[in-house]
């Protein structure tokens, strides 16, 4: 994402430009809901959770290209470290920041972080051949369907990905499985290098029309630094204005409950599911420490248990075949 090569394509920039569109649009999204203008959950489900992997997935990918673009004839360490230098710094700004602003979603691994780890891990890579690559990337990608494990649940091994459960972060792009992506990169624009294809891309200009983009993807780590405080800003302004219309807490935690227990479950077992985990919640006295974000490792491991009990409930109270899809 922020690795140059020697001599820039264009159309690299261009996709990168055209990513940081893409998570404005997201972001915008998400800040609508932060302050309570669309539905709570509603970005973190169908459509809107598939379009912010995609972008999470398009960024790692190019960081990947770009790294072996670089750095495949030789590690230019000066370069290397000095770009390095400037993502681990706006990583750990951004980790303060939201450690005062947001401290139940603080970002303590984000894309930034991934970035600047796979970036490191990655120089490992360069000069391995293409189907090396690739199958460690679908070891990273398929980790976390196999490798979850309550050792990993200790908040130190967090960035790992492979806890048992997903720890609350407003940005949250661990080693597993999103070193993959970079990997694929790595490995596509081995492939890409070898057929010429690099070659050809470089050579190709695009329309005038994009130079806006272009200069967004050479400059992407000022903009992705700066867009989302001006994107705060605007909604925030636009909510002295017009406020939004606040719903009581445990209805916000019902509806976002409910959204994201249909992606799996039938509309039979979701309510009296959300209903349930609730009622526990309430029983144990967490509803205030879940609305004010203290989901720390304690508390994701019994909600996990709450779930788990709820689910099982629910599917002996429903008729035979009701609770599945």
């Amino acid at each position: 994402m922020f690795v140059q090569s020697k001599s820039r394509i264009e159309l690299l920039d261009l996709a990168r430009g055209a990513a940081l569109v893409a998570m404005a649009i997201y972001h915008f999204a998400w800040d609508l809901q932060f302050f309570g203008y669309i539905g709570p959950g509603t970005t973190e489900i169908g459509g809107w959770k598939l379009f912010a992997r995609a972008i999470a997935w398009t960024f790692l990918f190019i960081v990947g290209v770009s790294l072996f673009l670089a750095h495949s004839r030789g590690i230019r360490w000066p370069a290397f470290l000095r770009r390095l230098g400037l993502i681990v710094a706006a990583a750990l700004a951004i980790s303060a920041v939201t450690w005062f602003a947001v401290p139940n979603g603080f970002i303590f691994f984000g894309i930034l972080h991934q970035i600047a780890l796979a970036s490191l891990v990655g120089l490992a890579f360069l000069r391995l051949p293409a189907f090396v690559t690739l199958a460690a990337a679908a070891f990273a990608i398929a980790a976390p369907h196999w490798l979850r494990a309550p050792i990993f649940d200790h908040l130190a091994l967090w960035w790992v990905g492979l806890s048992t459960f997903d720890p609350p972060s407003n940005d949250y792009v661990p080693l597993f499985p999103w070193f993959g992506a970079v990997l694929a990169g790595i490995a596509g624009a081995r492939v890409a290098s070898r057929i010429g294809l690099v070659q050809w891309l470089a050579a190709i200009e695009p329309g005038r029309w994009t130079a806006p983009l272009i200069l967004a993807g050479r400059h992407s780590l000022l903009v992705y630094l700066l867009h989302q405080p001006v994107l705060i800003a605007t909604v925030w302004a636009f909510a002295q204005v017009v406020p939004p219309q606040h719903q009581p807490p445990e209805e916000n935690f019902v509806r976002a409950c409910e959204a994201t227990c249909a992606e799996s479950r039938s509309p039979e077992f979701c309510p009296l599911y959300c209903a349930c985990v609730l009622d526990r919640l309430a029983a144990e006295n967490r509803l205030d420490a879940l609305f004010e974000g203290g989901q720390d490792a304690e508390m994701q491991s019994r909600l996990n248990e709450i779930a788990r009990a709820c689910t099982f409930e629910t599917d002996m109270n429903l008729p035979q075949g009701g609770g599945d899809e």
